[in-house]
């Protein structure tokens, strides 16, 4: 490479800074995640419990942009040791001191929102261990560019700081990586959990099909093929009454004139404590395996609520 390549240099620099953020913040992500399922506060939002797609998309994150920052670092700082790219160059000191300015800024953010969600009734420990991260992610970044950007002699000169951030760096995100796969689920359990929650759904709706019915006619279905068949009140499409992954029609059971037993085929449990992902379903807590649900049909005149599915084992 040329000397003034700025345009060049620049894409090298603002290439590791994009991935850079990534890298950092993803970090960050699984570590905080990992805390919200380690320390469980079953009384507060969802939200700021434990988020397993938070967890993919930080994965997946650490696996495109850390190859990339390295990769792009590793030239960087071959030009500086060759000379190629001068330590006074406007392009090293304009985009370092950017990439201080977005260290600062992502630093911001995390403080911002681990002290929002402190003061929204978060655990104090949990507050105290995302600030500590958020801090230290943010403190290395700062510091080794601040270091680096003041080094007086870069040309020909092998820097010891340089090269231990950068193995210990990458020893870190390795470290957070690996152990990121022991709390995350695996893809077929993601799948299977969309399989059970989609059974949740159909329920949901034989459910708001049977409380309509009973409020037109006062009775419930013999069966649940009249909520497709039955011209009168909310029908369901032919989906709904089946099992998705084998396409059986679910098990139905009427056991009074206004209570019914529905029954399906789990793959996972939702029983666990604090779980509050997307698959999560107060209405119908469910372990692996066969499970029934027996409800009242409620009038939707009525003020009152329906009553919750009582799980049968």
């Amino acid at each position: 490479m040329a000397k003034h390549d700025s345009a060049k240099y620049a894409f090298l620099y603002l290439l590791s800074l994009v991935a850079l953020v990534f890298m950092s913040i993803s970090v960050g992500i699984i570590v905080f995640q990992i805390i919200n399922k380690q320390i469980v506060d079953i009384i507060n939002d969802y939200m700021i419990n434990y988020n397993d797609g938070a967890m993919k998309f930080a994965i997946s994150a650490i696996i495109v942009a850390t190859p990339i920052y390295y990769l792009t670092s590793r030239q960087i700082y071959k030009q500086l040791f060759q000379g190629s790219l001068d330590k006074d160059a406007g392009v090293r000191k304009w985009l370092t001191y950017f990439i201080l300015l977005v260290a600062v800024v992502v630093m911001i953010g995390f403080l911002i929102g681990t002290i929002n969600t402190f003061l929204g009734g978060d655990l104090t420990l949990k507050f105290i261990l995302k600030t500590l991260t958020a801090l230290f992610i943010s403190g290395s970044v700062f510091s080794f560019y601040l270091y680096d950007i003041r080094r007086s002699e870069v040309q020909g000169k092998k820097d010891k700081v340089v090269s231990s951030y950068a193995w210990t760096s990458l020893a870190v995100v390795l470290v957070v990586f690996v152990t990121s796969w022991f709390f995350v689920d695996t893809p077929a359990q993601t799948r299977n959990k969309k399989i059970d929650q989609e059974i949740i759904n159909n329920f949901y709706e034989i459910n708001s099909a049977i409380n309509d019915r009973y409020t037109l006619n006062g009775e419930i279905p013999a069966d649940l093929e009249i909520l497709i068949s039955d011209s009168g009140g909310y029908r369901l499409g032919d989906k709904s009454i089946v099992h998705p992954l084998n396409g059986q029609i679910y098990q139905y059971e009427v056991l009074a004139e206004d209570e019914y037993k529905i029954c399906a085929e789990f793959l996972t449990s939702n029983l666990e404590d604090g779980q509050r992902d997307f698959y999560y379903s107060r209405d119908y807590r469910h372990d692996k395996g066969y499970q029934c649900f027996s409800q009242k049909a409620q009038a939707l005149t009525d003020s009152k609520m329906p009553p919750a599915p009582v799980r049968i084992p």
